[in-house]
């Protein structure tokens, strides 16, 4: 899967778990020296990041003779580096987002198209509900390309006559996950010859599928196991919540507008929950950033609706300086690229937050702010100044001092911020007494995987090890 939130070794699991360092290490070497001694000497190029990867992640399965390889797909699916399985067991495409836009398209069935280019002949593929036009493209590949695709049932439909499912999972878009899963893993066992799993009908070669609904999978009663497995799944980084004392962190690696409202509904739910067990004070903050050809105002606008009393832009880098961790460095995307784009949001929620305020009398109109950026010649790096104080948008230059600045000491995995020169553009003096003071800090980390992988770096520092 990708990407990783922490570390690289992340994306390579056996059994649930990242491959040792040792393991890491032994085949990322195998697997350099042989491209490095057979690549061809015209074209000199070895493989990009991802591709690399994904050459790896298959050495590796295949030297440890795993029964079954789950493989994600990087970005689409048709021209997706790790298409080239030729017979999978089963296929699934789980519910479509507007993502990767400059890659896959700007519309739902252009995006439709390419991930359906995992499809193969013969091969069972299972989708979960989808809009018209979409799940039209889905079955039209499907027919030319001769692969049995079925719906998913919804979850309820597994549930009648036993015991409601439990997700290990937050969020309702879990449950068409969860469905899908089932699906999945049913065709693997039943090729394994377990018995008691609902037989599929296959559709014969000859059924014309064009303008005829695609047909919908069988449900089954799912087995102990499967229960099981549906109730223990834990996925960092997806609607997580971690409470350290007084500051409670929700981490939604979210960047499409489908998975912002879903991140939206899990955090006004999981808030509400947890509003009777603080007295006092409550200060809520967003802590965000989003990368690539992401409509960031389209994002930020749905999170109006959480009415944070602070809103935080910084940069994925967990320290202005990423040297001491290469797991997390981008060399396509420099800081001063980074820090602009921040202020651009920064601008945005301001902007965001002035009508919102023109519409309800009651939320005080923000100051304006901007934000200028100036050279320190002594340490090399960029330093934010901001040109008002008591601000709801501030802009750090990495994740370390945003949320040393959220926490305000009172989460003992961070450190206390600096009161001296470490943080030169210091933010919003009455909002770290709002902080200090307040008996409950509620705050959401979203916006990009890479922006929460940075934040559970240095709030679970258990999982650099």
């Amino acid at each position: 899967s990708s990407p990783h939130l922490v570390q690289v070794r992340e994306r390579i699991r056996i059994n649930g778990q990242p491959i040792s360092k040792d393991l890491f290490n032994k085949y990322f070497w195998l697997v350099y020296n042989r491209l490095e001694e057979t690549k061809d000497l015209v074209h000199a190029n070895m493989p990009a990041y991802f591709r690399f990867l994904t050459i790896m992640a298959f050495h590796v399965f295949l030297q440890e003779k795993v029964d079954l390889a789950v493989v994600e797909v990087g970005i689409g699916g048709a021209y997706d580096c790790t298409n080239i399985i030729r017979a999978p067991v089963v296929c699934g495409v789980s519910s479509l987002g507007i993502d990767h836009t400059s890659i896959l398209g700007d519309t739902m069935e252009k995006i439709a198209w390419q991930k359906s280019g995992i499809f193969k002949p013969g091969v069972p593929a299972f989708t979960v509900a989808q809009p018209e036009r979409p799940l039209e493209v889905l079955r039209e590949r499907a027919q030319e390309r001769k692969c049995p695709l079925y719906l998913c049932p919804e979850l309820d439909e597994f549930e009648e006559g036993c015991q409601a499912l439990e997700l290990g999972l937050a969020g309702a878009h879990q449950r068409s996950n969860a469905a899908l899963a089932l699906q999945l893993a049913r065709t693997w066992l039943q090729r394994r010859g377990c018995q008691g799993l609902g037989e599929l009908k296959e559709v014969p070669p000859s059924t014309e599928l064009a303008g005829k609904p695609v047909p919908l999978a069988p449900t089954f009663r799912p087995t102990d196991a499967m229960i099981q497995g549906l109730r223990d799944t834990e996925w960092l980084g997806r609607t997580q919540m971690l409470s350290h004392g007084p500051v409670t962190w929700y981490l939604d690696g979210a960047h499409t507008t489908s998975s912002i409202q879903a991140c939206v509904r899990w955090f006004r739910q999981a808030t509400l929950n947890q509003d009777k067990l603080h007295d006092g004070s409550e200060v809520r903050v967003l802590v965000f950033n989003a990368t690539g050809d992401r409509d960031t105002a389209a994002l930020l606008k749905l999170l109006l609706p959480c009415h944070f009393d602070y809103a935080v832009f910084c940069p994925n880098f967990t320290e202005v300086s990423v040297t001491n961790n290469a797991d997390q460095q981008n060399f396509n995307v420099t800081l001063e690229n980074a820090l602009t784009r921040c202020l651009e949001n920064q601008r945005t929620w301001t902007r965001l937050l002035e009508e919102k305020g023109g519409q309800d009398p009651w939320l005080p109109a923000p100051l304006r702010v901007g934000g200028l950026l100036q050279p320190a010649p002594a340490r090399g790096s960029l330093l934010l100044v901001p040109p008002a104080l008591n601000s709801p948008a501030l802009v750090f230059p990495c994740l370390a001092q945003a949320l040393r600045w959220v926490a305000q000491g009172r989460d003992p995995h961070l450190a206390a911020p600096a009161t001296s020169g470490a943080h030169p553009h210091p933010a919003a003096s009455s909002g770290a007494v709002l902080l200090r003071e307040a008996s409950a800090i509620r705050v959401l980390v979203t916006g990009s995987l890479h922006l929460v992988g940075g934040a559970l770096r240095l709030l679970d520092p258990a999982l650099s090890q």
